[in-house]
């Protein structure tokens, strides 16, 4: 059989049965749409937020009391650094500072802006700003979140916070964080760390907790063991570990999604079985004239493949270029809230590009091989049978 009348035919029998061809297309970028969705939100978090870990400290100490935390001495910082493998160690203040009216909640941290580290990753947050302005009174740099919460209740170039000790602290709002950074900086209020110790009542010589890096990753275990004899009563928290439980969490999430779709997809593709399994009278007959006229049973199954495998490739590059302008470009309205949502501050989040091929290729193959064996196997059944048979 020559390939353009094949070709030729291809085409009429998938213009002919149009009607037929959409309804299996719609269902099936739905189901890619969403699955391709979550994989792309998910993949995008993971990477952002680990992205974020990365340029984090590789150690953080806290002094312990009871079994729970409190304010940790400054000078543990001097000790620390005359411990022989360690650089970058950065004493931090940060917690949480609630809005009693709403029963919301904002991170404070204060950091040294003058640090050669801090310094390196505060450029983009600080840029446009008017130094000189910034540090001439209190200020601070807030998260998106914040500022919208803040704007929605007056305090639009000011916040007057409640200290411990009964005082008020106005503070001015010197500017937004990035919205590439909402993720993690979003209820998020960065200020001078003498200005932090004033809000959360702490004297010159506390902090919250202390920072380090060690570069040498056969080092970690020494360090800390040493960490734990210099100081009986500290918890010692790796950066590791906060990775591992991030993508547990999210990983636990697109699992959940990942049954759902099996579950969805293991549905359609039986139903789809099940209606190909009773052929229609004009199928049978168009299978049955084709074999009268001479093609073989591999030539009606050639022509089925290639027209459900059309159907398969179409649905599944309009789902997932659907997905990844939903995700990527309108940020995923509604679903991202089930992986953002809090009873906190609402997130609005920029989601980071991350496609992962290996895994689209896999959901194809997921999605592709039970759909065409759904149509073959019965079309297949009515091929084998004669065709005087198969036109009655």
């Amino acid at each position: 059989m020559k390939n353009s009348a094949f070709l030729h035919f291809l085409t009429l029998l998938l213009f002919k049965q149009r009607a037929k061809h959409i309804g299996a297309v719609f269902i099936s970028v739905i189901i890619i749409f969403l699955l391709s969705s979550i994989l792309f939100i998910s993949s995008s978090l993971k990477y952002s937020l680990l992205d974020t870990l990365n340029a984090q400290a590789d150690f953080s100490i806290t002094k312990v009391q009871a079994g729970r935390g409190v304010n940790t001495p400054l000078e543990w910082a001097d000790k620390i650094m005359q411990i022989d493998g360690v650089s970058k160690v950065e004493p931090r203040v940060y917690g949480r500072y609630f809005f009693t009216p709403n029963q919301k909640s904002f991170l404070v941290v204060g950091i040294d802006f003058f640090d050669e580290q801090n310094s390196k990753k505060l450029k983009k947050l600080i840029k446009g700003i008017d130094l000189k302005r910034f540090f001439s009174q209190d200020s601070m740099l807030v998260g998106k979140g914040v500022k919208d919460f803040l704007k929605a209740h007056y305090f639009n170039e000011n916040f007057t916070f409640k200290t411990p000790k009964g005082k008020f602290k106005e503070v001015h709002i010197a500017n937004i964080l990035p919205k590439e950074a909402s993720l993690i900086d979003n209820d998020m209020i960065i200020m001078p760390i003498e200005l932090a110790q004033e809000i959360f009542g702490m004297g010159e010589d506390e902090v919250t907790d202390i920072t380090f890096n060690v570069p040498n990753d056969a080092e970690w275990d020494n360090i800390i063991t040493k960490i734990h004899l210099m100081f009986y009563d500290v918890r010692v928290v790796e950066k590791r570990e906060i990775k591992k439980a991030y993508e547990k969490l999210y990983n636990y999430k697109g699992g959940l999604f990942l049954i759902l779709y099996l579950v969805t997809i293991i549905t359609f593709i039986l139903i789809l079985y099940q209606r190909y399994s009773m052929v229609y009278s004009t199928d049978r007959k168009e299978i049955g004239i084709l074999r009268a006229v001479g093609w073989s049973i591999k030539d009606i199954l050639k022509l089925k493949f290639y027209e459900n495998l059309t159907i398969v490739v179409v649905s599944f590059i309009v789902g997932v270029v659907l997905a990844y302008i939903y995700v990527f470009i309108f940020n995923a309205p509604l679903l991202s809230q089930i992986f953002l949502g809090s009873s906190n501050l609402s997130n609005s989040v920029k989601f980071v590009p991350v496609v992962k091929f290996g895994l689209l290729s896999s959901i194809f193959l997921f999605y592709a091989v039970p759909f065409l064996a759904s149509v073959l196997i019965p079309s297949w059944k009515v091929a084998v049978t004669p065709p005087k048979e198969a036109m009655q």
